[in-house]
């Protein structure tokens, strides 16, 4: 789940890492507010969407008046953000933050995250901060220290030793860093998170520090444990097929094929995905009901999926390991009797009383394709769309 920028300086905040004061505006009323409260008449105004690239988006001004700080605030409600990380969609902005300017002497990048292919969590450090780190490991990779977390006890004190070398901190300087490091460090593990990164942390014109622009990203899977994180989530910043996924715990990812995919776990979806892909076709989403589905679950994800006009078939692919394949059968006799889909669907089950779901689905009035096998579905529904 990705939150907001000022959602993620308020975390950091919480772990005493320096952030400049800022106001959150949602209407003209709460900017006349902010401006009374804010000391400054020099501010940098940001719209507050799930995407970087914002500048580039001409979703970050300076304002060098207070009256020039209101227009920009004004203009930026409403926002549609668009670029490679929105999707031609885009997302609007409902909300923009007004913070004064800072005096930026250097820019650094510092962040945390997971490293898959080592199955560890990771510190990034670089003195090349303000732009994409991808760019800098890309182009400069002796410009990037990495340092393993322990889960336990956070980052030790010989990699902050490391680290302020690295980035060239002395005295004062080096020691802000290391509490930023180490701050940044206990609040990644602490979130569950996924990425926590700051970028850029600046060093201003009187030697300190300050994390200017912040993410984080709580994985998933956390969010059971992470009651008040779980409270950052924002359904405006998603598509509304994926915000009705969430409403129905439906994990629900968009793709651009067009072949809608039903299946009950993630291993079974990359598997379908991938049997789709190997006989020539596109799937157009990830729609897993999981193990346990109702019908009401079923019915709501062949909602989501028609809505896509991308879809031309479905395919339905159930292991009926706890699921029993009679519930899922009854799931989709009734998604097909609430939705009239006009597109094909080929359904394979395999699993718990799996010949009477499948005598379900050949008795009932819809005309729905069943397979006897994953290879055999994902044919029937190639064939389906061409």
């Amino acid at each position: 789940m990705n939150t907001h920028e000022y959602q993620a300086k308020q975390i950091l905040k919480k772990y005493k890492i320096p952030i400049p004061e800022f106001r959150i505006v949602k209407n003209e009323t709460e900017i006349d507010e902010a401006l009374a409260s804010l000391s400054t008449d020099v501010a940098v105004v940001k719209v507050q969407v799930h995407a970087g690239g914002r500048g580039k988006a001409g979703g970050v001004k300076v304002g060098t008046s207070r009256d020039k700080i209101k227009e920009l605030a004004q203009g930026m409600l409403g926002m549609k953000i668009v670029n490679n990380q929105t999707g031609a969609e885009g997302i609007v902005a409902h909300q923009v933050m007004i913070t004064p300017a800072v005096d930026i002497e250097k820019e650094y990048y510092i962040g945390c995250t997971i490293d898959r292919e080592r199955a560890r969590a990771i510190l990034i450090a670089s003195p090349e901060g303000g732009v994409d780190i991808e760019e800098v490991a890309a182009k400069t990779p002796h410009r990037i220290l990495t340092l393993p977390i322990d889960l336990c006890v956070g980052l030790r004190n010989y990699q902050l030793v490391e680290l302020v070398k690295f980035m060239g901190w002395e005295k004062d300087v080096a020691k802000q860093g290391k509490q930023i490091a180490l701050g940044l460090a206990k609040a990644f593990l602490d979130c569950d998170a996924s990425t926590l990164e700051i970028n850029p942390l600046v060093l201003t014109n009187n030697d300190q520090l300050f994390a200017l622009d912040a993410k984080l990203s709580i994985d998933d899977n956390a969010l059971f444990r992470q009651k008040d994180l779980a409270l950052f989530y924002d359904p405006t910043q998603v598509k509304s097929s994926e915000s009705r996924a969430k409403e129905f715990d439906l994990a629900y990812v968009p793709l651009t094929g067009t072949i809608g995919c039903m299946v009950n776990g993630a291993g079974l979806a990359m598997a379908t995905m991938d049997m789709i892909f190997h006989y020539g076709g596109a799937p157009a989403n990830f729609l897993d009901v999981g193990g346990g589905a109702s019908v009401e679950k079923v019915t709501e994800g062949f909602k989501i999926i028609l809505e896509d006009p991308n879809v031309k078939a479905i395919l339905v692919n159930i292991f009926g390991g706890i699921m029993n394949c009679a519930t899922i059968a009854e799931g989709i006799i009734a998604a097909a009797t609430a939705v009239k889909p006009q597109i094909p669907i080929i359904v394979r089950l395999e699993g718990t009383n799996v010949k009477e779901g499948r005598k379900m689905i050949q008795r009932s009035t819809f005309d729905i394709i069943t397979a006897d096998d994953l290879e055999d579905a994902a044919k029937k529904v190639i064939q389906a769309v061409k």
